[in-house]
Formats: C-alpha cells, sequence, structure tokens
C-alpha cells in the first residue's frame, strides 16, 4: 500500500470519529444545560476548552456565549474544530482512496456531507439543534457499521481503524480532563448536581448505559475515571482503544518505534489511581498522558506515512 494511501484511510477515520464524537459532546451538554439550575452550570465556552480550541474562538468570537459556541462547532465551515470542517475532510479522504473502499462508503459519506452542508447553518438554534446532531451521530454509525460488516482486514482496515481509535483515546482523554477538573473545582458548591455531570460526561462517552450495567446506579468521580480509563471491555474506554491499536499494529511491517511508545502509554495508564489523587495531580497526569498520544501520532507517521525522513 502507498504511504499516501495509508495516511488518508488514517486520517478519514480520524475525522470521522471527531464528528461523531464531537457531535456526542454538544448533545450531551445540551441535554445537561437543561437539567442543572443556571447557577450551576457550566458555561457553553467548557466545550471549547474541551476541544482545545480557544485560541482559534478568541480569533473570531469575543464571548464564550450559547450561540457563538454552537456557530463555531456546528455551522463553521473552516473551523478545524468543527463537525461541518471534520465532515468535509473525512468526505476528502474518501475521495482520494475510494479504490480500497467498498463501493458504499463513498456514496455514505458523500450524502453526510451533504447534510451538513444543507443543514449545519439552522442546527446553531435550539429548535433544530438536537435532530441535526442524532442526525450527524446517526450517519457517522452507519458508515462505521457498512466499514465494519464489509471492509477486508487488510492494512487499508488497519490504517483506518488506528486513526479511529487514536482519536477515540484524545477525545476521551479531552473531555475527562476538562470535565473532572470543572466539577472538583467546585470546592463542594453545588454538589447535588455532579452527578447529573458525571452522567453527563458518560453520555457524551456514549457509555452511561454500560456504566450502568457494569458498575452500578451510583455515578461517582472515583469510578467514571477508572472506568472511561481503565475499563479493558469499554469499546470507549482508553484502555479498551489502546489495546486494540497494538492488535492493529502488529501486523504491519516497521511498527517498532510506535509499539514502543504504545507500551510507554499502556504502563502509563496503569499507574491511574484517582482515588490517591489531587486535582491537580490528575490534570497533570491526564496532560501527559495527552501527550504520549501525541507521540503515538508521531511514531505513526513517522513510520509508515514518511518512512524516507530522518
Amino acid at each position: 500500500m502507498l504511504s499516501s494511501v495509508a495516511e488518508r484511510l488514517y486520517w478519514m477515520g480520524r475525522y470521522l470519529e471527531r464528528a461523531e464524537d464531537s457531535a456526542r459532546l454538544v448533545a450531551a451538554y445540551n441535554h445537561l444545560i437543561m437539567d442543572i439550575p443556571r447557577a450551576a452550570e457550566l458555561g457553553w465556552d467548557v466545550l471549547i476548552r474541551i476541544l482545545d480550541a480557544e485560541p482559534l474562538f478568541y480569533q473570531h468570537y469575543r464571548v464564550g456565549n450559547e450561540q457563538n459556541v454552537l456557530r463555531f462547532l456546528l455551522a463553521e465551515q473552516d473551523s478545524s474544530a468543527s463537525i461541518p470542517f471534520a465532515v468535509r475532510w473525512a468526505r476528502e479522504n474518501v475521495r482520494t482512496t475510494r479504490d480500497v473502499l467498498p463501493e458504499e462508503t463513498w456514496e455514505q459519506i458523500n450524502e453526510l456531507h451533504l447534510y451538513v452542508s444543507d443543514a449545519a447553518e439552522k442546527s446553531v438554534g435550539r429548535r433544530n439543534r438536537q435532530a441535526f446532531l442524532e442526525e450527524v451521530i446517526s450517519r457517522c454509525q452507519r458508515v462505521n457499521g457498512m466499514l465494519s460488516s464489509s471492509l477486508p482486514r487488510d492494512h487499508a482496515h488497519r490504517f483506518l481503524r488506528l486513526g479511529h481509535l487514536l482519536e477515540r483515546s484524545d477525545m476521551t482523554t479531552r473531555l475527562m480532563d476538562v470535565g473532572t477538573g470543572e466539577i472538583l473545582k467546585r470546592n463542594g458548591t453545588h454538589e447535588a448536581i455532579d452527578p447529573l455531570i458525571w452522567t453527563s460526561l458518560l453520555q457524551a462517552l456514549s457509555s452511561f448505559g454500560a456504566y450502568r450495567r457494569m458498575i452500578g446506579p451510583l455515578v461517582e468521580a472515583q469510578q467514571v475515571l477508572e472506568f472511561v480509563f481503565q475499563e479493558p471491555l469499554l469499546p470507549r474506554s482508553v484502555a479498551f482503544c489502546l489495546a486494540e491499536i497494538r492488535a492493529e499494529l502488529k501486523p504491519l511491517n516497521n511498527h517498532e518505534k510506535a509499539m514502543r511508545t504504545l507500551a510507554r502509554g499502556r504502563r502509563k495508564l496503569g499507574k491511574l489511581q484517582p482515588e490517591h489523587m489531587s486535582r491537580e495531580a490528575l490534570h497533570a497526569y491526564i496532560d501527559e498522558f495527552q501527550a504520549l498520544l501525541a507521540d503515538l501520532h508521531d511514531a505513526i507517521t513517522a513510520s509508515w506515512f514518511q518512512p524516507d525522513t530522518p
């Protein structure tokens, strides 16, 4: 397989996962904001912080209010943090790799792109927002389901999965970093609504039902953190994603650098003990873990997309 094709498949996986995860995040927060008292709200700008898009956002907007944040995330075509941007680039990467993907892939991703292009601007207001987000999630799942059921388990599948899994790990750690920081810094104020916020974090990861079935009905900080980071059976946990990344890397030639970086990440993950960590220590831990994910991306890029780079 050409390195350029492998790279496009990898980024297709990343952008498609980013579009779905961003839609889940906004939908979960949209529900949360309706359930908690106004005085206890986190503010809409928390979504910008989760996506690490503050510098870009404040180039165009002065205030992180609901209208500005939702326009930035749902309607801006050229914002790298927006759903339309992620969908457009997922489509572009499919367009240039159509010969290694099932025929239906182009049709479905193009339909997703056309839908987002048509409906994004109208989704900023509350009337159409939730329907738009649910449709984006459903269409992303449709593409992923079709690929899962019909794409041969060859190198094309491996690079697509690597992008998909690495993006999911990155989004999960960002969400938990900012979300838990916002909760823990309250120091007891509005603590009655903290379970609602933890529940919203789980819903943003499509993991609330799994948590209740595997852990129990009480949604508490330590259990949520351990579940989202370390549960090996949860498809959206960091532990599950890293194990699957390892499985996809093993059959590839020249995987030594990426496997070493991945091993560092898995060792780091095993050291997480949220019950013994302060808010500052937890934030530092997640920052270091995100740096490891960035190193893994760099190792994958150097090994297969730029193999001749010294």
